[in-house]
């Protein structure tokens, strides 16, 4: 096995959800990071230095050394893998297991849960007009079925793999901090909605971000 990378790591975020799942990990793994602020409000993700280190201009980035990597959960794993933590597993068959459930997310329930986000969260946040009731309509239908999914696999479970928490709880209730705010129904699912009273002990969890000076935000 290849010896960690040495060195402190530059983790370029916003507050908004891809970076909260980098920027949580980051904090509760104490992995050695400097958080920096990429203002999308601001466009600064659109400065050509920027762009430089990721092309889709968008957060989150991670720096390590010569290593530049974008998308939330390839960093994940790195910043996993760079101080041994275990929310990635060692044994390949969680890893198969933890990456199935960050395939679900990325390809069927995060697409949905995230354009409620999009349309309460986002729209009321970088004022972009009111909700679409229609688009809102048929995404609340299609959460409801990857809930139910979760809440049949989560019956008698903690977590979703093995008894600890991995990457594939970070990725796959991302968007329930923001449950309320973007009508994410998890009072209707009990066993979801007890896992996710479970992620919030966990500290950073509800508050993953940096704190942000209010001259600065």
């Amino acid at each position: 096995m290849d010896k960690p990378m040495a060195g402190r790591m530059r983790l370029y975020y916003d507050c908004t959800m891809m970076p909260r799942k980098a920027c949580f990990v980051a904090r509760h793994i104490d992995a050695p990071v400097d958080f920096v602020r990429v203002h999308l409000g601001k466009g600064e993700n659109r400065a050509p230095a920027f762009r430089a280190l990721n092309p889709n201009g968008k957060v989150p980035v991670l720096v390590d050394g010569d290593v530049t990597l974008w998308e939330s959960d390839a960093i994940m794993v790195h910043l996993a893998n760079r101080v041994g933590s275990d929310i990635w597993p060692a044994a390949p068959l969680d890893q198969v297991e933890v990456l199935r459930w960050l395939s679900w997310a990325a390809h069927e329930f995060n697409p949905q849960a995230g354009t409620l986000y999009f349309e309460h969260v986002i729209r009321s946040d970088f004022g972009l007009g009111p909700v679409d009731d229609t688009v809102e309509a048929a995404a609340q239908k299609r959460v409801r079925k990857g809930l139910a999914v979760l809440e049949a696999h989560l019956a008698g479970r903690d977590m979703l793999v093995g008894s600890g928490l991995t990457v594939a709880d970070v990725a796959v209730a991302i968007t329930f901090p923001y449950a309320d705010r973007a009508g994410i129904p998890l009072a209707e699912f009990p066993a979801v909605r007890r896992w996710h009273d479970r992620l919030s002990l966990i500290d950073a969890w509800l508050a993953p971000f940096p704190q942000v000076p209010a001259s600065a935000a």
